[in-house]
């Protein structure tokens, strides 16, 4: 993989545009943990990561394509390049009506399905490729997700007591802390 340029950060990856080389010759998102970055709690949500997103075959969701570790150790996974723009953004630069709005949102969330809780939805998460009469809503970065009834890393993999992960603005009310039950 030939990197490229950076297209995102977050806590603990910073996702770049490549070109993959062989077998093939495309453009892909190649998304690595941050240098320093790699703590036994880190390597498992990115290995839970990888494994969520390997599960999910859907057009809406961005297929991981391969994975693997740096020369450093660091690991990192390939997946589908997604060109597209936050689903907030789309709606208001083509006027959506509310109902509009609602469609795309819930065409985006088929991972719960899978059994698969993305737990950080929020609008630079939902990426809207295509164009106004053929909107496709495509969901990335799963880098917190939960799996409801299966592991999806061998490696211990819970959030700890009173810490909160996920984007407070678009956290669910169990997510917060201020509710007892279960994310669902």
């Amino acid at each position: 993989y030939k990197i490229l340029e950076q297209i995102g950060e977050g806590g603990f990856g910073i996702v770049f545009m490549a070109e993959q080389e062989e077998p093939v010759r495309r453009r892909v998102a190649l998304k690595v943990i941050k240098l320093g970055m790699d703590t036994k709690e880190v390597v498992a949500r990115f290995e839970a990561e990888r494994q969520a997103l390997a599960m999910m075959t859907h057009r809406g969701i961005a297929s991981v394509l391969d994975g693997g570790a740096t020369a450093g150790g660091r690991p990192f996974f390939v997946m589908e390049l997604v060109r597209g723009i936050p689903i907030t953004d789309f709606c208001n630069k083509h006027h959506l009506t509310v109902r509009e709005r609602l469609k795309l949102f819930t065409e985006g969330c088929h991972a719960h399905q899978k059994g698969i809780i993305h737990r950080d939805l929020k609008p630079s998460n939902i990426l809207i490729a295509g164009d106004r009469e053929e909107p496709l809503p495509k969901i990335i970065d799963f880098g917190i997700a939960k799996a409801i009834d299966h592991r999806l890393t061998e490696r211990t993999l819970f959030t700890r007591f009173h810490r909160v992960v996920g984007t407070p603005a678009y956290m669910s009310p169990e997510q917060t802390g201020s509710y007892n039950g279960d994310i669902d």
